[in-house]
């Protein structure tokens, strides 16, 4: 295994001539572990936020759905249940017609209007949780890195 150590200066012999190159390194590394820490915090948040909101509207999975039903929307699974489950029952209601087939003096219209608008925001609170859990995931890394580069090299001699 290779050794990291400062290289050997040539006028005095000693380790510590490469240690202002290798300061450097080390703060690289103490500013990505805290990148990373806030990263995870921030991704935290948003996820408590969205699923906070969620909680608020008291939706509940409809019973007939694929998956979850009768849970409370409160993550991104129910929340994509809750989403397709209305696309189904919207296109039984319209006759298999998206908004954009129905014609526009067609009372049904507004229903797939509305079916849509809420799937819609089902579905950014999806992606609000993937950005979230991105974010966390690539702070975790970049934290880990950078951990990686304060571990890997030499400390200060005094």
């Amino acid at each position: 295994m290779t050794d990291i150590t400062a290289p050997e200066s040539p006028a005095t012999g000693s380790a510590t001539a490469g240690n202002g190159k290798f300061r450097a390194v080390r703060w690289i590394g103490f500013l990505a572990i805290l990148a990373g820490a806030v990263m995870i915090v921030a991704g935290g948040v948003v996820w408590g936020v969205v699923t906070t909101q969620l909680r608020a509207e008291e939706i509940t999975v409809s019973e007939d759905a694929a998956f979850l039903g009768g849970s409370q929307v409160a993550g991104p699974f129910t929340a994509l249940a809750q989403a397709d489950i209305i696309n189904v029952h919207t296109l039984e209601m319209t006759g298999g017609k998206t908004y954009a087939e129905l014609e526009q003096n067609d009372p049904i219209r507004a229903v797939a209007m509305n079916a849509s608008f809420l799937r819609a925001s089902l579905f950014t609170s999806v992606v609000s949780y993937g950005v979230a859990a991105f974010a966390m995931g690539a702070g975790l890394m970049i934290g880990l890195l950078g951990w990686a580069l304060t571990a890997v090299t030499p400390r200060r001699n005094a």
